[in-house]
């Protein structure tokens, strides 16, 4: 029997090869069209819908029933479309709330962890409608009928340096407290200058300059304040320690000026 003769293997056009590649794509891009098209189908299904919040953290300024009430109805969307980031906008704007965490909890829950402001002062603003200040230096919005603590001073300033005041006040608030006096109000005026009131009624300018400077100039005023009120037996009024070579102080009836003297001309 004669040998089989080999056969030459069967090359198909290049135009059919094109034609195949083209048809696999569009197979490929067909498929993932219906999938995704199935997948958005599935996402919209009720059974994906927020139904139900868990609050977590800090919750005593407000009840879980008036955070709910405040920040749900400005969510959006379903345990897939829902933007975290604009959730935790909605959460953070219920007054006390200064930071939310916003977290997805299969398949149709969310989770929101808050942080609550603490206030530690008034803050008097220029317009007339005072807030607070928290913690950290910030400025919130808040009923002022809410806080309890009655003894919480009250800061000025310019915009933005209400953390400079709370700065300057965790300094200058130990300098009083062993004359049993606190500060009641403290400000910063636009060119620099700071001055506060005590809850006995006195005023004290405290002048420019550095923190440590103005903080400087106060230690001496106070470290010598008890020998002058006891000298004259009257309670103080008001300081100005702007003066380069002391300080002027007003006491109930009587005024005087804490500085050393000045060098007398020689004698010829």
């Amino acid at each position: 029997m004669a040998a089989a003769t080999a056969r030459a293997p069967l090359v198909m056009p290049p135009d059919v090869r094109l034609m195949n590649a083209a048809a696999a794509v569009l197979f490929g891009i067909a498929a993932l069209g219906v999938l995704a098209a199935g997948l958005a189908a599935l996402a919209r299904l009720p059974w994906f819908a927020i139904q139900s919040v868990r609050i977590e953290g800090e919750v005593t300024r407000n009840s879980v029933t008036t955070i709910r009430a405040n920040a749900m109805p400005k969510l959006q969307g379903n345990f897939f479309t829902i933007d975290l980031a604009a959730a935790k906008r909605a959460f953070e704007s219920v007054p006390w709330v200064r930071q939310a965490v916003v977290r997805r909890v299969w398949p149709n829950r969310l989770a929101v962890r808050l942080e609550e402001h603490r206030a530690v002062a008034y803050w008097s603003a220029a317009d007339g409608n005072d807030r607070l200040v928290n913690a950290q230096g910030e400025v919130f919005d808040a009923n002022l009928g809410d806080v309890e603590d009655d003894d919480l001073p009250t800061f000025g300033g310019p915009d933005g340096s209400s953390a400079q005041v709370l700065a300057m006040h965790a300094r200058l608030a130990p300098l009083f407290a062993p004359h049993e006096v606190r500060i009641e109000s403290l400000s910063l005026s636009g060119r620099g200058s700071w001055k506060l009131a005590l809850d006995s009624g006195a005023e004290i300018e405290l002048g420019r300059g550095s923190d440590d400077e103005v903080l400087a100039r106060t230690e001496r005023f106070v470290r010598t304040l008890a020998q002058v009120t006891a000298q004259y037996r009257r309670p103080l009024l008001s300081a100005d320690l702007r003066h380069r070579d002391g300080y002027a102080v007003r006491l109930k009836g009587v005024e005087t000026t804490d500085a050393p003297p000045k060098p007398q001309p020689p004698k010829r």
